[in-house]
């Protein structure tokens, strides 16, 4: 368990073979564990600021469209950002790529935290999310190839990660919100750091003083898109994730409650989404196969936007869809990442940099179309078009079933 890490640019052979599950999820080298936690640092970030987003329209004196902006700007600079992460990556090692990216978070949480407009904010948070571009494609591509218990285990281990940063992070970010909605922001940089101690001690060097002997080019992303199988799941992530980011960005607009109660329902969320990603998505794919059980817990994700949509003033009912779909989400992320990392024969970096660029594109999109649309329309519509998308993604990936089914048979698609 000790062997020397693998470069991110894991060739097509080893990815064929790591996708056998050899040993527990819990036996993983230290390096893993560092990144893990890192990770868990990392998406705290994303549910830090979900309770303050009421708070920071009241003191910026913003408008709800405004503020989604913070979601907006975060998710468009990731998603470009995304296409450079494997140049930079094979470049600067694996180590080095998810330094830089936390410390580009932590500085621009930190300056988010002392800033005074709405503008200077969603301008700080693209900085963020060019922070976020460069650590979230690494540590995918690093978790799995220091893992020493399979490829699908260790993308549990990764959408465990996620999970438990997401679900700790609304709570923190409550009870700092709570005292000021700086706090939050500030928090983040804190965290970061410590993440940085972590990667610094545990994190081994990659061959050749940090650097990967194959240097990876800008157009390998795009070339990677000419796979039907992953560009199909990508398109399919960026129409659901338009209905993921507007029960993200907008709902904590129409639910009334204060930053403590935003982080709990939040909380609740993610704890669902950890623990599903991590018991019950591996038992669905066993059951019923990868692309049937993601179009089931996508149509029941479209089901709960519609509810939102319909019952939007019954503030119950937001709450309730709210924490249920955290379910359903983590069942999904899990289903659709470990089925990206098998969908074609390229490398696994440049296959996660390619379908998060398309996913998060759509996450670029939702959130202040969602904000806009309440404006003009009403709150509902926002819930019902996010709703529809959803029910866009199912549709696109059952009639595209033939060029995406081979991941269920542990093959690699063309």
């Amino acid at each position: 368990m000790s062997s020397t890490p693998q470069s991110v640019a894991s060739s097509t052979s080893q990815s064929v073979s790591s996708t056998k599950d050899n040993g527990s999820i819990l036996s993983q080298p230290k390096a893993v564990w560092a990144v893990f936690f890192a990770c868990i640092i990392a998406f705290m970030g994303l549910g830090l600021v979900d309770p303050i987003l009421p708070a920071i329209a009241d003191k910026l004196h913003a408008s709800q469209s405004q503020v989604t902006l913070l979601f907006t700007s975060y998710n468009a600079v990731m998603a470009i950002a995304m296409l450079i992460t494997g140049m930079i990556s094979s470049r600067l090692g694996v180590k080095w790529t998810l330094l830089t990216g936390i410390v580009i978070i932590a500085v621009f949480s930190a300056l988010g935290g002392v800033s005074n407009g709405i503008w200077t904010l969603v301008g700080l948070r693209g900085g963020w999310g060019l922070g976020n571009a460069l650590f979230v494609a690494t540590a995918l591509a690093a978790i799995v190839s220091l893992s020493s218990s399979g490829t699908g285990k260790a993308i549990i281990l990764y959408e465990a990660a996620i999970g438990l940063g997401i679900s700790v992070g609304p709570l923190l970010g409550g009870w700092l919100g709570a005292m000021s909605w700086r706090g939050p922001f500030l928090g983040v940089a804190t965290l970061m750091l410590v993440a940085f101690i972590g990667l610094i001690l545990f994190m081994p060097k990659t061959d050749n003083g940090g650097t990967v002997k194959q240097k990876s080019s800008l157009l390998d992303p795009f070339r990677a898109l000419k796979h039907r199988s992953l560009l199909i799941f990508g398109i399919t992530a960026a129409l659901y994730n338009f209905g993921f980011f507007t029960l993200l960005a907008y709902a904590p607009f129409v639910m009334g409650l204060d930053e403590h109660g935003l982080g709990f329902v939040f909380l609740g969320w993610g704890i669902l989404l950890a623990t599903t990603s991590v018991f019950l998505a591996p038992k669905l794919q066993q059951w019923f196969g990868t692309i049937k059980s993601m179009a089931a817990m996508l149509l029941l994700f479209a089901l709960l936007l519609f509810a939102m949509g319909i019952w939007t003033s019954t503030q119950w009912v937001i709450i309730a869809a709210v924490i249920l779909a955290g379910a359903l989400l983590g069942n999904n992320n899990t289903l659709i990442t470990t089925a990206v990392m098998n969908a074609a024969p390229v490398e696994r970096s440049t296959a996660s940099a390619a379908y998060s660029f398309l996913r998060f594109l759509g996450g670029a999109i939702a959130p202040y179309t969602a904000g806009k649309l309440a404006e003009i329309y009403n709150p509902s519509v926002p819930f019902l078009v996010g709703g529809g998308f959803v029910v866009l993604s199912v549709i696109f990936i059952l009639i595209n079933n033939k060029h995406v089914k081979h991941v269920d048979n542990g093959e690699l698609g063309h």
